[in-house]
């Protein structure tokens, strides 16, 4: 049964993101780590099936199918599924539409043969993965700077929610890679 992976980029010390045009992002992109690049780079490349909600899916289908790149090889090659009750169509290539419920459509993904299902955010879709559980695993990209406010991931978590660290990898530009799991009762 295929896992799903919710990959969060450009994390702060402090656990936020924030909008593209932002001085975050601007320092985020800012960096430079071939390693970094090469590891994120593997971490698309072992997905079957790239999901995201309706916001995320808008903008990355306006901007990868126009690029020509590594990335934008693996972004563009891969099925993608957008979490959508408003959508009517997927006009990205090899995308389609998931408008039931999220638990009931993340499970029969699961029970598709392939890659790792690797969910790009979108902060009320992946709120919404974490609050119901639904990730089983989470990789966050922590870059060396505070932001002090902004969005995170567990921003609608109202309860304990523990998580085991099962990997941890430090790159030469101080971005760190946490990949955590949730403790299941």
């Amino acid at each position: 049964m295929r896992e799903v992976i919710l990959q969060q980029y450009a994390v702060s010390l402090d656990g936020f993101s924030c909008a593209d045009d932002s001085e975050f992002q601007k320092y985020v992109f800012g960096v430079e780590d071939p390693e970094v690049d090469a590891y994120f780079l593997a971490d698309l490349r072992r997905a079957g099936t790239h999901v995201m909600g309706s916001v995320t899916y808008q903008n990355m289908s306006s901007y990868w199918p126009g690029q020509s790149n590594p990335i934008a090889d693996v972004m563009n090659g891969i099925p993608k599924v957008v979490f959508s009750k408003s959508l009517t169509e997927a006009k990205w290539p090899d995308s389609r539409i998931a408008s039931g419920d999220t638990a009931e459509e993340l499970a029969a993904l699961k029970a598709e043969p392939g890659g790792e299902i690797l969910v790009h955010g979108g902060f009320r879709f992946t709120q919404s993965l974490v609050e119901q559980g639904l990730a089983d695993e989470i990789r966050l990209y922590v870059f060396p700077a505070a932001l002090g406010s902004g969005h995170s991931i567990f921003g609608t978590v109202n309860a304990l929610r523990p998580y085991d660290l099962v990997d941890c990898r430090r790159f030469p530009s101080g971005v760190f890679l946490q990949r955590l799991r949730p403790v299941r009762s």
